[in-house]
Formats: C-alpha cells, sequence, structure tokens
C-alpha cells in the first residue's frame, strides 16, 4: 500500500513539472492565449487548416503561419526564424499587415495587431489605417511595376541578389 502512495505522490509531482514546462512553452511560441485556428505547416506533419484566405477585393492571397482566436478577434502570428532585426523590416510589417486585412475582409472584423515572432522576440503590431494604407499603396506599386519591361532593384543587400532565382539576368544585381 506504502507503494501505491509512492507511486501517485511521483506522478503527481511528474504532472506538475510537465504542467510548469508547458507554461514556459507557450510563452515562448509567441501565442497569445486563446485558441489555434488556422496553422500553415508546410512540413504536412500538422493541418488544422491549409487553405489560404482570399480576398477578391485586394486581389490577394496569403496564409499566415498561425490564427489564434482571442476576446479580441482573429490575430494573425507570423514566425521567422532569422535573429531579432534592431526593427521590423517594412517587409515583415507588410507581410502581416496583409494577413490583418485578408482576416478583415473573410470575417467582416479587423484584427486589433497581429504577431511577429522572430529567434529571440516578438513583436505586438497594431493594425492602424496608416499600416493600411502602406499596405494599399505598396500593392499598387507592386501591380504597376508587373506591367513594366524594366523594374529597377530597390534594395541594396547582397545577400538578398545572392538568393534571387532572377540574377543572371539582372543588370543590376549587387555581385
Amino acid at each position: 500500500m506504502l507503494w501505491l502512495i509512492g507511486i501517485a505522490c511521483l506522478l503527481l509531482l511528474l504532472g506538475w513539472l510537465l504542467l510548469r514546462r508547458s507554461n514556459v512553452l507557450e510563452r515562448e511560441s509567441g501565442l497569445p492565449r486563446g485558441r489555434l485556428v488556422y496553422a500553415d505547416d508546410p512540413t504536412g506533419a500538422w493541418h488544422i487548416n491549409d487553405k489560404p484566405l482570399y480576398s477578391a477585393i485586394h486581389n490577394l492571397v496569403g496564409k499566415p503561419d498561425y490564427l489564434v482566436k482571442t476576446r479580441k478577434g482573429l490575430i494573425p502570428v507570423e514566425v521567422k526564424s532569422a535573429p531579432t532585426p534592431t526593427i521590423p523590416y517594412l517587409g515583415h510589417l507588410l507581410q502581416l499587415a496583409a494577413y490583418c486585412l485578408l482576416i478583415e475582409e473573410t470575417t467582416g472584423q479587423a484584427p486589433p495587431h497581429g504577431l511577429l515572432k522572430y529567434a529571440d522576440a516578438l513583436y505586438e503590431v497594431d493594425f492602424t489605417s496608416e499600416l493600411r494604407r502602406e499596405l494599399l499603396d505598396t500593392l499598387t506599386e507592386m501591380r504597376q511595376a508587373r506591367l513594366s519591361e524594366n523594374v529597377s532593384r530597390s534594395h541594396s543587400q547582397t545577400n538578398r541578389c545572392a538568393a534571387c532565382g532572377l540574377r543572371h539576368v539582372c543588370d543590376e544585381a549587387l555581385m
């Protein structure tokens, strides 16, 4: 009988340790408290939903890494494996804004913010009218550029040029 009490105590201790560890992992994940309703899992190991979000009005399609349903609404979470920049890159902010816009178009309710999770930091980005305007202006510029015969390079980063699939035909490549 004493050994049963010992096993029960051991199991309680193990359960408590696992609960503490899960709380730490939850905080580190960057996901807000709420119910995970969408996950983009390119590995195929785990799918909640693999359908992209679509806006016919803005001719825009996207798949956020996660959507979490909270009391404030659906919150998009974009995960970047890169080290944390001093401030989030504009492209990352616009990508997150696009997910916010897609959520608004598909649900009728704009999220108050989105989350950018880098390897070692988390940014909460408010979905403001200014960010929306920046996104819509950028989409307009991109669509106009697609109609152009030649589009100038928009950066000075050699690593981006090195990874570009068009560098072999680009007369502005940095390498």
